[in-house]
Parts: structure tokens; C-alpha cells; sequence
């Protein structure tokens, strides 16, 4: 038995040449980074020391900038030397 409506037809060919798992596997999140082959992994992984390198990447910049802006040390900034 064949609908009337063209659109339902076309759903149904879309349904029946995409298998479940073609639709499962687009809906996933990618397993790897966008930037390299690892794993996205909590503890001593290659990942999570490529993560925390960035971060402290960051942090180092921001200090130096902090320090040329105010012309002071960052120490002194945060008020933990007199």
C-alpha cells in the first residue's frame, strides 16, 4: 500500500536505505580531539597534559600582561607583598 502523499513516500525510501547504526553513529560526539589522535581522558593521558600545557599557557600570558599594564609585579598586584 503506497500513501497518496509524495512526502511520506520519500520518508519512507530516506528510512529504509539509512540503517540504525548510520543514524546512532551521527548522533555521537567524535572520539578523538579535534587537534590530535588521543582519547579525551582524565589522569596521566597525553590529552589531560595537552589540556592543563594550554591552560597554563593562558595563565602565564595573563600575568605578563597584567604586569606590563600595571607596571607593577603580579605578586604585587594581587596584594600578597607589601
Amino acid at each position: 500500500m503506497t500513501p497518496n502523499n509524495p512526502e511520506l513516500s520519500e520518508k519512507q525510501d530516506v528510512s529504509e536505505t539509512s540503517s540504525d547504526s548510520e543514524l546512532v553513529a551521527e548522533n555521537q560526539p567524535p572520539r578523538h580531539s579535534a587537534t590530535t589522535e588521543d582519547d579525551p581522558a582524565f589522569g596521566w593521558s597525553g590529552y589531560a597534559e595537552r589540556v592543563n600545557g594550554r591552560f597554563a599557557m593562558i595563565g602565564f600570558i595573563s600575568i605578563l600582561i597584567i604586569e606590563a599594564l600595571s607596571q607593577d609585579s603580579f605578586l604585587h598586584w594581587v596584594g600578597l607583598l607589601p
